[in-house]
């Protein structure tokens, strides 16, 4: 037996705990009936389908460095039809983003379809580094610096503190360890810097590089068990 959000997880739909969403909202079945429990166990037998599509186990582990251009959103299905990332990703498997960037930032993204991969990635325990490079249109200040390393008001929550690194008078780098939705853009307007471009260049261990945006890679055995 498994418990469903993990093999859910297993057959590369979402990680765990998107898959908790899943159940809780009542898309998922076992044997054709809606399972809503959290805890609720598969066997080798049954039938587990999600939004009334039977799923099963990808055989194929795949694990994805993408350079994300602007103008794609992260998500499979988009409600006003805007390019997806996914649309960038030719592979025989399905996979999907750990994470998201906004349609306007690009860099680097992860995809897979390994869900505990996934779940190792974002859950907050592991605390794991987001590196950006942040360009703006006028001269950093000290005073916006040590907000940043202190910790700002993105609207009802304060961040933790960043790492904050000025590279010239209008390019710094920002690295946090958490996901809160847009945070960095939301960082940068608390502290009055006008963001004019947003790039991630870095996840753990990972190093976007040279990839070309709109291009991606495989990650290598070496780099997939030491991301973090």
């Amino acid at each position: 037996m498994e418990r469903l959000n993990k093999y859910i997880a297993s057959c590369g739909i979402c990680s765990r705990r998107k898959a908790d969403d899943l159940i809780l909202q009542g898309r998922v079945k076992i044997n054709n009936e809606v399972v809503t429990n959290l805890g609720a166990q598969v066997n080798s037998n049954d039938i587990v389908k999600v939004d009334n599509k039977e799923i099963n186990k990808e055989e194929k582990k795949v694990y994805i460095m993408l350079n994300k251009p602007k103008g794609y959103v992260t998500t499979s299905h988009d409600q006003f039809n805007r390019k997806s990332v996914l649309d960038l990703i030719n592979e025989d498997v399905r996979v999907y983003p750990i994470g998201r960037l906004d349609m306007y930032t690009e860099g680097l993204l992860l995809l897979t379809n390994d869900g505990e991969f996934s779940n190792k990635m974002m859950h907050p325990r592991n605390k794991v580094e987001k590196t950006y490079i942040v360009t703006t249109d006028t001269k950093i200040t000290n005073k916006q610096i040590n907000d940043l390393r202190t910790g700002v008001d993105i609207g009802g929550y304060i961040t933790k503190p960043a790492k904050v690194r000025i590279l010239n008078n209008n390019r710094l780098e920002i690295i946090i360890s958490e996901g809160k939705n847009r945070q960095v853009r939301r960082m940068c307007e608390s502290v009055g810097i006008n963001l004019l471009n947003l790039r991630r260049v870095k996840i753990g261990n990972l190093k976007l590089g040279n990839l070309q945006s709109g291009k991606y890679r495989y990650l290598t055995e070496q780099e997939k068990n030491n991301v973090i």
